[in-house]
């Protein structure tokens, strides 16, 4: 199913399909990194956790109208997707201040925004994913403004539904990151993956932490909490 290797990432490898020359393959890795590559390590278990998860969740928007380039699971590690071009955007929806934007803008820890807060970050190891406004977003990537309000609809439609999705687990969206890619005939869809590497997960009872958060922290097992939010899903499907 899969053949040349197109690109490899902190988190994924990206194959080309051996059946289809509009499709891709994507292979989950074991790796953890944050603060941008400075700390990283190997969990043995984690990239079948990802995709499993990211596995329930993209079918679960697409039943809601939301499009992507996921098409089906392959196996434990793989899943098959639309071949897109990236949009070197990092878009991030936050529901409740935590993270960064409590050192960068002073906000309190838990303070809600509402309605959601959108920001967006440039696709760039080299700077450091810097964080950008709408100017610079236009000035850096080939999508028009239109496009761009369009991304950023689609990224408060898309945390709309998570939060109830996610709220129906017991679990809070404190916040996300979105990607989005193009199709050949210019359609913007929603590409990458959603799990706990990038969304910021809670339990509702005991604020628990349950995302990549305890592994940048040092707070806990990644793969055990991985493992209660694939759980949660599956119970919720």
């Amino acid at each position: 199913m899969k053949a040349e290797l197109l690109y490899e990432g902190k988190a994924k490898k990206v194959y080309l399909s051996t059946t289809d020359s509009e499709r891709l393959v994507l292979s989950y890795k074991n790796d953890a990194t944050a603060f941008n590559g400075k700390k990283k390590e190997n969990f043995p278990g984690k990239g079948r956790l990802n995709n499993e998860i990211t596995s329930v969740i993209f079918p679960y928007l697409h039943e809601k109208g939301i499009k992507s380039h996921f098409v089906k699971k392959l196996n434990e590690t793989e899943q098959l997707v639309l071949k897109t071009t990236i949009i070197p955007l990092e878009v991030v929806v936050r529901n409740l201040a935590t993270g960064s934007i409590t050192k960068r803008l002073g906000f309190k820890e838990e303070t809600p925004f509402s309605p959601p807060l959108v920001e967006l970050f440039y696709k760039n190891d080299s700077l450091n994913d810097p964080l950008i406004n709408d100017d610079h977003a236009l000035l850096l990537t080939n999508i028009s403004a239109e496009e761009l309000r369009d991304i950023k609809a689609k990224a408060i439609e898309i945390n709309t539904v998570l939060q109830g999705f996610f709220r129906s687990m017991n679990l809070i969206l404190v916040d996300f990151k979105l990607e989005f890619g193009l199709l050949s005939d210019g359609t913007i869809i929603l590409a990458d993956e959603i799990s706990p590497d990038t969304c910021r997960l809670w339990d509702i009872e005991t604020k628990e932490k349950m995302d990549k958060d305890v592994f940048r922290q040092g707070i806990g097992d990644l793969i055990t909490v991985y493992e209660k939010i694939l759980q949660r899903l599956e119970a919720r499907v």
